[in-house]
């Protein structure tokens, strides 16, 4: 990385502040739902499918946003505009 200077505008800062925001509580949601089918499933094994279907859907969403957040960031350090956000690719339900 290189030492220039780096300037970013309280709007631009806020629009990450307000993303991280968003992939924070994806995050949070996905993991409370796991972290119950977990407990219900050590409760009565019939759970495990669904706590299985939940990782697998959930979870690559949850990469996506993190890769996309990622992305932001990267494109305003290298001097981008961060008003658009990055286009999603579709999700393929492999991690």
């Amino acid at each position: 990385m290189s030492n220039t200077p780096f300037e970013i505008t309280r709007e631009e800062l806020s629009a990450i502040v307000e993303k991280f925001r968003e992939v924070k509580h994806d995050i949070n949601n996905t993991l409370a739902v796991v972290m119950a089918l977990s407990e219900l499933a050590q409760r009565n094994p019939a759970h495990y499918e669904k706590l299985g279907k939940a990782v697998l859907q959930r979870g690559p969403d949850v990469v996506q946003k993190l890769q996309d957040f990622q992305t932001l960031l990267g494109a305003k350090l290298k001097g981008g505009d961060i008003s658009t956000p990055p286009p999603s690719a579709p999700t393929s339900g492999v991690f």
